[in-house]
């Protein structure tokens, strides 16, 4: 996840987490937060989804990609990086989740798998480029964390449609984002997987090792692959050790000297609460239940106090939410839809451009509405997952 990550950490670092300090819209404004059904979810999904579709999506004619943002700025490339594309993917996976509409949504969710490919290279080192490889464009590095997320969604459209050639695609992956694992014993805390494959990489990074460890514990639940569930507890049992600050907490990455940036997001939060959720499910092994809880309890404790959650990118949100849910179907608790609902009502309200169906947020990703921001096919797609992660997971608990 290479410049927009970057930009997420500049303007985050540089205003103390708070966005400068500002007070969010919905808490100045004392926005109240509803009950609402899950047909009214998959109204809002529906609608952020179509303004992605007329805003960003530039169409079949252009092979089915997206633009990075609009309006588009001067130094953006011609179609968006792999991150926003993979998001616009799953945010068509969500879609086909909807309840009655679902169906209308796989021909776009097909579309999107194939249209992520445009950004695998093979060769020695293969994978997934940060922008699109020869002939549409002149390739990028492979950010390891952006394969892991290709993976975990090519393994969503398998669970949604039986195809065994999206489980293939997700096992694929797997090789490559080993090869980030660092296996020199002799620095501190040995172990953890690079950020992206350079030889000048001197991270070994939280986000990365999480999410593989949730990619490969989800294949070891499909596969019964002994070698899967391995990598799953070594990834996992090192950003456990190694980045676990608080409960639930986790710093964003550890340098070669062993120094670590102490930054927090909550997707980092929501990989290691997701994989243990997954481990969990694959072996039935209750302690792993019980530390996907304790950090879930613990991190929403965090996430929920003053302006947290508005604060971060609402992409990083997203994926929270989805792994706080994914664990509430193991072992309910209704703070975790409280906690979702909350969000999602409250930045539906603040952050949406009712004349566009457009949501807009601070140079970070997350924050309060600006009007001249241009709005983000990353943004948008995980506003998109959000509202129809809602509308499929709605029950009888409420907020």
């Amino acid at each position: 996840m290479p410049r927009s990550l970057l930009r997420h950490a500049i303007v985050t670092a540089t205003c103390a987490g708070l966005l400068c300090g500002a007070a969010p819209a919905y808490a100045r404004a004392g926005h109240p937060v509803r009950p609402t059904s899950a047909a009214l979810w998959a109204d809002r999904a529906t609608n952020a989804y179509n303004a992605l579709q007329a805003h960003l999506y530039q169409g079949p004619g252009d092979h089915g990609l997206y633009l990075e943002r609009t309006p588009r700025q001067s130094t953006d490339p011609e179609h968006s990086y792999l991150w926003p594309m993979r998001e616009a993917a799953a945010a068509a996976v969500d879609m086909e989740q909807l309840p009655r509409t679902g169906s209308d949504y796989r021909p776009d969710a097909a579309e999107r798998f194939d249209t992520v490919e445009l950004y695998f290279a093979s060769g020695d080192r293969p994978g997934y480029h940060s922008y699109l490889p020869a002939p549409l464009g002149s390739g990028g590095d492979v950010y390891y964390d952006d394969n892991a997320v290709v993976g975990l969604s090519e393994l969503d459209q398998y669970e949604r449609t039986g195809d065994r050639g999206f489980l293939n695609r997700a096992e694929r992956v797997v090789p490559i984002v080993a090869r980030a694992w660092d296996g020199d014993t002799t620095k501190t805390c040995p172990g953890g997987m690079d950020w992206f494959d350079a030889p000048g990489n001197n991270i070994r990074a939280t986000n990365v090792t999480a999410l593989s460890a949730q990619l490969a514990a989800r294949l070891y639940e499909h596969t019964h692959d002994r070698a899967y569930l391995d990598k799953a507890e070594r990834w996992y049992g090192w950003v456990y050790s190694c980045m676990r600050t608080a409960p639930g907490l986790y710093a964003n990455d550890r340098a070669d000297d062993g120094s670590t940036n102490p930054t927090l997001w909550t997707y980092n939060s929501g990989a290691m609460i997701g994989t243990a959720t997954a481990l969990f499910r694959g072996t039935g092994d209750a302690g792993y239940l019980k530390k996907a809880v304790d950090d879930a309890r613990a991190s929403l404790a965090y996430w929920t106090q003053g302006t947290r959650l508005h604060d971060q990118p609402a992409i990083f949100n997203a994926f929270y939410f989805k792994d706080l849910l994914a664990l509430d179907a193991v072992r309910p608790d209704p703070a975790y839809r409280k906690a979702v609902s909350a969000y999602a009502d409250d930045t539906y309200g603040t952050n949406r451009d009712a004349a566009t169906g457009l949501f807009r947020f601070q140079p970070s990703g997350g924050g309060d509405y600006d009007p001249a921001a241009p709005a983000e096919t990353l943004e948008q797609s995980a506003m998109v997952q959000i509202f129809a992660t809602l509308a499929r997971t709605h029950g009888s608990q409420r907020p």
